[in-house]
């Protein structure tokens, strides 16, 4: 094994069982870069969040964390599947849909409109789950929002028919249907 993996390894476990002996506690990034031992400290903390699904939020998760601030709420990790999805496919999905979570609406970067504590962060979520066979390509991927992804595992949402998208247009208000049409015609605007 190239010395370089195992250092890499080595600070990942560092890492990893920091973190478990420090659940609930609010730890900042010079006492992880200390406890990894090496300068891509953060690249680890990444591994352990999408590699092997341990919930690590920072303050993209919730607004009462700082920027260089972590917190590991429960040692059990989400089922982690081969990360088989490239970056110009997850920029597409995410283009394609706006930066907009497909199922509760919240936009990319603002605050989340059900958790306000959060947020929002995209992520893709399949439509048809892996679990149930489903696979990583464009159509079966959708912009999901940490909430709503959460909620949605091995969860199907059919898309609103136009009929239902239509009544809602035009149960709002005056003002929140100009906002609707204004986004519309810069989203698709040639």
């Amino acid at each position: 094994m190239p010395k370089n993996s195992s250092k890499r390894k080595g600070s990942r476990a560092l890492l990893r069982a920091h973190f478990l002996a420090n659940i609930g506690r609010v730890m900042h990034s010079d006492e992880l870069r200390e406890v990894a031992g090496i300068s891509e400290w953060a690249r680890r903390v990444r591994e352990l969040r999408n590699e092997e699904g341990y919930l690590i939020l920072t303050h993209n998760d919730r607004n009462d964390l700082k920027p260089g601030e972590y917190l590991l709420e429960s040692p059990k990790p989400q089922p982690a599947f081969e990360r088989s999805i490239s970056k110009e496919l997850r920029a597409l999905v995410l283009d394609r849909n706006g930066f907009t979570c497909q199922m509760c609406g919240a936009v990319a970067g603002e605050p989340h409109p059900y958790d306000e504590t959060r947020k929002t962060r995209l992520h893709l979520g399949h439509i048809v789950d892996k679990s149930q066979g489903g696979k990583d390509d464009a159509s079966n991927l959708r912009a999901l929002c940490s909430v709503c992804n959460e909620g949605a595992s091995n969860l199907t949402l059919d898309r609103p028919t136009i009929s239902k998208l239509l009544i809602q247009v035009r149960r709002a208000k005056r003002e929140d249907q100009l906002l609707v049409l204004k986004w519309l015609k810069e989203k698709y605007a040639e």
